[in-house]
């Protein structure tokens, strides 16, 4: 196998449309890591991803009569732009199905690129499953977005490009994984040319179908998938990559939301480019690694694999980059409701800089404090020890590091709890961003139970974030659970989170 996909990697055809990257050194993360670490630009591609290269080469490889019937893919961003293009440019007809969550960006950007774009459904999954059908009822070909060997072929010549730019062994290369077809073809070229590289792969921690698939020994799908990262949000992986990943890929670390944030934060120091969350990635699992093994005098790779930020979504990655490069630690703290207390709790915080101070009264007797402050490390010891100041103190203290609930909705909305409110659950939730999902979310409950709270955020992408609370008696909430799973929105019980139950219980 590996003799054929190396031969298909340098027959391939993507410089018509696709352009060679640099492969360009990160001085200033560098310095900051003692390793010298090079980003493989491949946002700079003429669609801002990769994912052209792949597109064209299975697309220039298809008979005439193929050419004839047309193309069809499913895709919600850069695999459609890539097949949009290269079928442009070779004139031949494509036709793209995208979930109708799709931000009006990414299908405007490929109508420009001559794509017929078809709305359906409202993931990735429903757009694919209704592209298979049309491409049967249609005889269209189906442009698979990485289980295809010519697709994993082009996505190789990155690999060949490393190899003619830095001829000399690199000690690894941190490449993303979706569905794998990036990594496979990477990893088939490298470890034929460089062996002793390591190929490490990179998923987000809510988005780790390769990782389980690989500890199960068999291609799992997973039931839900993490929305931030959207361009590796995939439930499957593919059949080859799969195999291929097995063979050839080292290691694979996954990442968390705050940790691509502080990548993303990174990347702009050193080049003043804003990749997506799927193309910060790889600098993300790269920063892990040398913190994790303690590397130096190593000469590490990423992969920055693509560039379609929508602009809103940088309030999103603005809130989180401090955490994820451990300069803010966050906590709920109880403090006495009496003169002088809060001047106690500052006198603990020291010279640190406050980042955020919600402070709501709960009682004559005490009040609850979501604060953020300032730290300097990024191991964890100094939010530690922090708390272990408060508590010594004698204020009761939470630390919120890990508490999505906290970071997401919380510290947004601290006001505390209705008297009149009753027997109220707590559920996290992803609404599809499209018109009619709130009005289905109610419609469905048919007004059986009163929503007591509603907290919705829009991160620009396919999906929101809601948090809402709901009055169910006890002897109703299996009933309330059935509802949720018919509505098919994920969800999360978060009644028992601390967040919750110190600042809105």
């Amino acid at each position: 196998m590996s003799d054929l996909y190396l031969e298909a990697i340098e027959q391939a055809r993507v410089y018509d449309v696709a352009i060679e990257t640099p492969l360009e050194l990160a001085p200033k993360l560098s310095a900051r890591l003692h390793n010298e670490v090079l980003f493989k630009r491949e946002d700079l591609q003429p669609v801002f991803s990769f994912k052209l290269r792949g597109a064209y080469n299975k697309i220039a490889q298809l008979t005439e009569a193929e050419r004839t019937r047309g193309v069809i893919c499913a895709s919600a961003g850069n695999h459609a732009q890539g097949v949009a293009l290269s079928s442009r440019k070779l004139g031949i007809k494509a036709t793209i199905v995208m979930p109708h969550t799709t931000p009006e960006i990414k299908v405007k950007a490929v109508q420009r690129l001559g794509g017929n774009v078809v709305l359906f459904g409202d993931s990735y999954s429903d757009a694919s499953g209704h592209a298979m059908e049309l491409c049967k009822q249609n005889g269209m070909v189906f442009v698979h977005p990485y289980d295809d060997p010519a697709v994993i072929a082009g996505q190789g010549t990155i690999a060949e490009e490393m190899m003619r730019q830095y001829p000399g062994d690199l000690d690894a290369v941190f490449v993303p994984i979706g569905g794998g077809g990036l990594i496979a073809g990477i990893a088939v070229y490298l470890k034929a040319k460089s062996p002793n590289t390591k190929i490490i792969g990179v998923e987000p921690v809510d988005s780790a179908a390769m990782s389980q698939s690989i500890k199960t020994g068999h291609r799992i799908t997973l039931d839900q998938v993490g929305i931030f990262a959207d361009g590796v949000a995939v439930k499957t992986v593919g059949e080859h990559t799969f195999a291929m990943v097995q063979q050839y890929v080292d290691e694979i670390i996954l990442v968390d939301t705050d940790e691509i944030c502080a990548a993303i934060k990174d990347i702009y120091e050193d080049n003043r480019s804003i990749v997506e969350p799927a193309g910060a990635l790889a600098v993300a699992a790269l920063k892990k690694y040398v913190r994790q093994s303690g590397a130096r005098g190593q000469l590490l790779a990423a992969i920055n694999s693509g560039a379609n930020m929508n602009f809103d979504r940088m309030r999103h990655v603005a809130e989180r980059t401090e955490m994820g490069e451990g300069k803010e630690a966050l906590f709920a703290v109880t403090i006495p409701e009496r003169p002088g207390s809060f001047l106690d709790f500052c006198r603990i915080i020291g010279d640190r800089n406050i980042t955020e101070f919600n402070y709501r009264m709960s009682s004559r007797h005490e009040a609850h404090v979501f604060a953020g402050i300032s730290i300097s490390d990024d191991d964890g010891e100094e939010a530690a020890a922090l708390e272990s100041a408060m508590k010594e103190a004698g204020l009761p203290t939470l630390n919120l590091h890990d508490n999505e609930l906290a970071k997401l909705h919380v510290r947004h909305m601290v006001g505390g709890h209705c008297p009149l409110v009753e027997n109220e659950v707590i559920y996290r939730f992803e609404f599809p961003e499209r018109p009619g999902a709130l009005l289905e979310f109610l419609t469905r409950a048919a007004g059986r139970w009163n929503i007591s709270m509603f907290h919705y955020r829009n991160h620009a992408a396919a999906f929101g974030r809601v948090l809402a609370g709901v009055e169910v008696p006890p002897h109703e909430r299996a009933e309330f659970e059935d509802y949720l799973d018919v509505l098919a929105y994920p969800y999360v019980n978060e009644s028992d989170n601390p967040a919750y139950t110190t600042f809105l219980k």
